[in-house]
């Protein structure tokens, strides 16, 4: 089967909750940045002996905290993600899954796992701002192929 067949076309309801996988990848992703971002935080209150109440908005976080790339991160997971959430719920609700979209939506998260890596890691910029790019970019794909997809499907 050709991976540019129309959505939907010759995809069984299995392969249709197949798209998940890569949704929860992202939501495993996540987790981890959130467990990262935990670990680097008690290690830092820890090791400067912040107080806790110091931390009592965002600001005050911002001000205290020397390491915010994980935390950073984790913000940056419930931006561009969320739409890749949406989009592979529509993708299944709908019934139009194929194998063009299952590969975008794993190109899509393994950006995501790039970027993630690299800015709680050594956090250079324009790697990071090539990899968000590149991830926007397929996002948009995944988008404009389940947007055709839906368009083509005959009214009932």
């Amino acid at each position: 089967m050709s991976a540019f067949l129309p959505p939907g076309i010759g995809m069984t309801s299995a392969d249709q909750f197949d798209l998940l996988l890569p949704m929860f990848a992202m939501v495993l992703l996540t987790f981890a940045v959130w467990m990262a971002m935990y670990r680097s935080r008690i290690r830092e209150i820890r090791a400067r002996r912040i107080r806790i109440q110091n931390l009592a908005t965002r600001g005050d976080a911002a001000q205290q905290f020397q390491d915010t790339r994980a935390a950073d991160n984790f913000q940056n997971l419930f931006e561009l993600p969320v739409l890749f959430h949406a989009g592979v719920l529509a993708t299944v609700m709908l019934g139009l899954a194929s194998p063009l979209l299952e590969i975008l939506a794993w190109v899509f998260v393994l950006s995501r796992v790039a970027h993630s890596f690299i800015h709680v890691t050594y956090n250079r910029v324009i790697h990071r701002f090539y990899v968000y790019a590149f991830g926007g970019f397929v996002l948009l794909a995944y988008w404009i192929v389940l947007a055709v997809g839906w368009l083509s499907v005959p009214a009932s």
